[in-house]
């Protein structure tokens, strides 16, 4: 080969080579089944704007879109190991003004958390949020997966300033889902990582931040720190909502703090919140286990006055609690209401109450 011919091979294709790769699912299998492509298809050492114009113009069937062709090669590129490639050709589309959903990005961003690439999964995740005006949370995930491996904090603070730093419009909703994305993934202490470096930045967290990291706490059982979450919101003037108060409920539900229950559900009413259907839930089943039926009753009573149609495992609940401080004829009574009301529903005459 002339040596103009191998610089001009070397500057113009893909500086790497792909082998055989098997087809991938969803989006490769449907252009397999509606065009003539081979199961097995070979991606050779071609020109980027050759695989660009394949993808602009694609030689496949008409219920084949453009985006299904560029998720099979970004796909094939990813598998091969060629994430610089697939990234430069998303950015080489969104130079032409077209724009995927965040599919041929999820791609990426897989591979990239296999290979353990954090700088290629922040760029492309940042190219992500740029070019898609809606993402799913199947991309938080995958980056709540990645960033919480390493147990860097530094890396994901730099991570993190650097999505503050794009001037996104709703960049409380992308924080947010990062936040969950990490708890997700069970990496708990870096969400309360990026909860705690929000407060003192100026993206402060809002009560949708507040009540994800609530529910967060309150899933490991760390109560304590829950209820302290809790309290500090009053000093940024954060006013809690019904979403607030049910995750309180729920969580000291399921720790057994029965006795707090009344009390938050007290202040809840006194702020002029209205409960809901979860909210007497946890009420209902907190205040029968503890003992405290009357006021189980009560709540019971609250509800339907405020039209709430009680769920059958509230029905459960209640049941549950008079058969155990042996008020049969009331158990009856609801056991008997409830059939009425959900006679789709087997209820076995004696049933053991899950916690749910």
């Amino acid at each position: 080969m002339p040596l103009f011919r191998a610089r001009s091979f070397v500057k113009y294709y893909i500086p790497v080579r792909l082998r055989t790769v098997s087809s991938f699912a969803s989006a490769s299998n449907s252009i397999v089944n509606q065009t003539s492509m081979p199961k097995k298809v070979l991606i050779e050492e071609k020109t980027s704007d050759e695989i660009l114009n394949r993808i602009l113009f694609p030689d496949v069937g008409p219920n084949v879109s453009r985006e299904e062709v560029c998720v099979d090669y970004v796909r094939q590129l990813c598998a091969a190991g060629g994430l610089q490639v697939a990234a430069r050709l998303l950015r080489s589309l969104n130079g032409k003004n077209i724009f995927f959903g965040p599919s041929p990005y999820n791609c990426i961003l897989e591979a990239a958390d296999i290979k353990n690439d954090f700088d290629m999964l922040a760029q492309v995740f940042k190219d992500l949020l740029v070019s898609c005006t809606s993402i799913g949370l199947t991309s938080y995930i995958i980056v709540g997966r990645a960033f919480g491996k390493p147990r860097n904090p530094a890396m994901l603070l730099n991570f993190i300033k650097d999505i503050c730093g794009l001037g996104l419009p709703r960049i409380d909703v992308v924080l947010n889902r990062i936040i969950f994305g990490l708890a997700k993934c069970g990496h708990v202490d870096s969400a309360l990582l990026v909860f705690d470096h929000l407060k003192s930045s100026k993206s402060k967290p809002n009560l949708v931040t507040y009540n994800t990291i609530l529910a967060i706490l309150g899933r490991c059982g760390r109560l304590e720190d829950m209820l302290h979450e809790f309290a500090s919101m009053t000093a940024i003037d954060l006013i809690p909502d019904v979403v607030t108060y049910n995750t309180i409920l729920n969580s000291l539900r399921k720790m057994g703090r029965f006795d707090l229950c009344l009390v938050y559900y007290k202040e809840m009413s006194d702020r002029g919140i209205q409960p809901d259907l979860l909210t007497f839930k946890a009420l209902i089943e907190s205040l029968g286990r503890s003992g405290n039926i009357e006021d189980a009753l009560k709540a019971f009573y609250d509800m339907k006055v405020k039209r709430i149609f009680p769920s059958i495992y509230i029905y459960r609940a209640l049941v549950f609690s008079l058969e155990r401080v042996g008020k049969a004829g009331l158990a009856l009574k609801f056991s008997t209401e409830m059939n009425r009301l959900f006679p789709e529903i087997v209820v076995p005459r004696s049933f053991h109450y899950e916690n749910r």
